[in-house]
């Protein structure tokens, strides 16, 4: 859902009613200073997701796991880390955020990563480019079809 546009207030631009925007502090040109470094995935069974991460995106930790969480990282750096982090409470039923994983062949991913552990959430619907799937410790992401993709670029 993108935020609505406000009337505009003297000397600012509101971009949604509760964040006015003020003409000085607009998008710049400049290149951000701040960059997307891990995405964090809540657990209770932190070994299994370790190993079912790691195999599903063949990512390698980037430091020897430790009691509470380990940080996996793409070997060859071209994605954002995985932060596995070890809690008591389990997966949320209101999800708010939750990973894509891009894939030129699909059916063949989404039955490697239910091989690995997955579980099948939602089946793909006619009309939709992806499948739902849960890890083992019941988080939801998807397996986007992007059959004429190469790593994030169109063929």
């Amino acid at each position: 859902m993108r935020p609505k546009a406000y009337e505009r207030k003297e000397g600012q631009e509101a971009v949604r009613e509760d964040q006015p925007v003020s003409r000085e502090r607009r998008p710049t040109t400049e290149r951000s200073k701040s960059w997307i470094g891990s995405i964090v995935v809540d657990c209770t069974d932190l070994p299994r997701m370790i190993a079912f991460w790691r195999e599903a995106l063949h990512y390698v930790p980037r430091e020897p796991p430790e009691a509470d969480g380990v940080v996996l990282k793409d070997p060859e750096g071209r994605g954002p880390n995985l932060s596995l982090n070890r809690t008591s409470e389990g997966p949320l039923d209101d999800y708010r955020l939750h990973l894509d994983l891009y894939s030129s062949d699909p059916e063949r991913e989404v039955e490697r990563l239910l091989r690995l552990g997955a579980t099948l959430n939602r089946p793909a619907e006619q009309g939709h480019d992806f499948v739902t799937l849960a890890d083992p410790d019941g988080n939801l992401f998807d397996v986007i079809d992007k059959t004429d993709w190469s790593f994030g670029r169109r063929v």
